[in-house]
């Protein structure tokens, strides 16, 4: 994978300021704010949790993701002159001018964030990110906060899914820009899909901006818009080996194709000449990366002859032929058959898996549910009740421990006060789980992780951020164990 330049990198955090400007947020956070400010309360050290209530898709876990983004915003949060002067056309018209050039002077210089690290495996109810800081800015923070993480983590976790049902063999590509919820959806789909285990993405601007492979190759619409091999220029190619007398491959494919009917069974008078046409075309253009769409008519009657046509004209000249690509039907079953297999009912010779919609707009959950919940100011806790149990929060400042087996395996994700003292490898602990009965559990930890880390600090990106790249590169390591 091409790692982000330093351009790019300037270009991403420019584009986060363009895309997720302070006043990208409710209007109610600039009301409290003021209320906040009138009260004189809006210096008081507050802290507030980042969680999830549910893990989503039915699933055991979620990948938290949007953390870099959320810490570049962060940087570069002030208001501008012209925001505030649209915030004083919108508040109540008696507001108190001064706490316009309050605004003025806001910044994220105070606040500290303590995270799980992007791209870990998380799970429902965990505090994510613990943001602390001078009440009113941290109210401030809270929708756009939200914002970053909650599709992030939302398509990174259902990009796991489909790399854990495709296995570690095959590659995906993610194909969704044309169907995501807008430009930004589209981009930030093919960021984090690729964190959560794509190989390739079809999105040019996300492979420039954030280095991840790009691939794609034709649409129906090249293959139908030709009718004839009248259309194909040029028509001749050279010969792989540097040969530079050009070959005649019409003729050439012309030959084969007559083989290939008798071989597969085709009817000659089934043929596609436009199909043919494209490949042809196609081939010329591109010899070394032929790999053309064959379902545009029909596969066995006239997508596949052409092909075979084509791919051994191009071998007899010295290239490779890359595959075919299929995108309606029995996939499975067309595959076999383009392998020139009989018959096979539940197996499949795809190499790459494309998906489109289903990954990128999250059909089955179109939202992680993530919240920003009020714990502690002043140093005292703070509590929300509800009538509704599961919106119950859990007050106090935490700290969060990662718990494994002797096997280095992750039994249990524990919560503590941050006042408590850690847990400790090989000591028995009791622990009462959380939404649970108030019965106590007592195990006994081989290894104890501390989960977050401080990532942003007066003003700045903390040094426990990991590097994007080097989060892509662990999460595609650690799908190939």
């Amino acid at each position: 994978m091409a790692a982000p330049t330093g351009n790019t990198c300037e270009v991403m955090e420019r584009s986060i300021r363009e895309r997720v400007p302070p006043l990208l947020t409710d209007l109610y956070q600039f009301t409290m704010a003021y209320a906040y400010w009138r009260a004189g309360r809006h210096q008081e050290p507050a802290v507030f949790e980042l969680f999830f209530r549910d893990n989503p898709f039915g699933g055991g876990f979620s990948l938290f993701s949007g953390l870099h983004d959320c810490l570049l915003f962060l940087r570069s949060f002030r208001f501008t002159d012209e925001d505030v002067e649209y915030l004083r056309s919108v508040l109540p018209p008696d507001s108190d001018p001064t706490f316009f050039q309050f605004l003025r002077g806001l910044d994220c210089s105070g606040v500290t964030v303590n995270s799980v690290p992007e791209g870990t495996v998380v799970f429902a109810r965990v505090p994510l990110m613990e943001v602390a800081g001078p009440l009113a800015v941290v109210q401030l923070l809270e929708t756009s906060l939200l914002c970053l993480v909650n599709y992030a983590s939302l398509v990174c976790s259902n990009a796991a899914r489909f790399r854990l049902a495709a296995g570690p063999r095959r590659k995906l590509l993610e194909m969704g820009l044309r169907r995501a919820q807008g430009p930004d959806g589209g981009l930030t789909a093919s960021r984090y899909t690729h964190i959560g285990g794509f190989d390739l993405t079809s999105n040019v601007q996300a492979g420039f901006l954030f280095g991840i492979p790009v691939a794609g190759t034709m649409a129906h619409s090249y293959v139908t818009s030709f009718s004839s091999l009248e259309e194909v220029w040029p028509q001749t190619l050279v010969a792989a080996n540097g040969n530079r007398d050009q070959v005649d491959l019409i003729s050439l494919t012309k030959g084969w194709l007559g083989r290939v009917c008798d071989l597969l069974g085709a009817e000659p008078g089934k043929i596609r000449e436009g199909e043919l046409a494209a490949f042809l075309s196609y081939a010329i253009a591109y010899p070394h990366n032929f790999l053309p769409v064959i379902d545009s008519y029909s596969v066995s009657c006239s997508g596949l002859p052409n092909f075979c046509a084509v791919a051994l004209a191009l071998c007899e000249l010295g290239y490779r032929p890359r595959g075919v690509r299929l995108d309606s039907g029995d996939l499975c079953r067309q595959s076999v058959n383009v392998r020139l297999r009989c018959w096979a009912a539940c197996e499949n010779e795809i190499d790459t898996v494309g998906v489109g919609t289903h990954l990128v707009t999250c059909t089955s959950q179109p939202s992680l549910g993530c919240v920003y919940k009020l714990v502690e100011v002043r140093g005292r806790p703070r509590m929300k009740f509800s009538e509704d149990p599961e919106k119950t929060t859990v007050p106090g400042r935490k700290a969060v421990y990662r718990l494994l087996d002797t096997e280095g395996h992750p039994f249990l994700d524990l919560l503590c006060l941050a006042v408590e003292p850690p847990p400790k490898a090989g000591l028995p602990l009791n622990c009462y789980p959380l939404g649970w009965d108030n019965a106590s559990h007592s195990v006994t930890p081989a290894q104890v992780i501390c989960l977050r880390q401080d990532v942003f600090t007066k003003g700045q990106v903390g040094i426990a951020q990991h590097r994007m790249r080097d989060i892509i590169l662990y999460m595609h390591k650690l799908y190939t164990l």
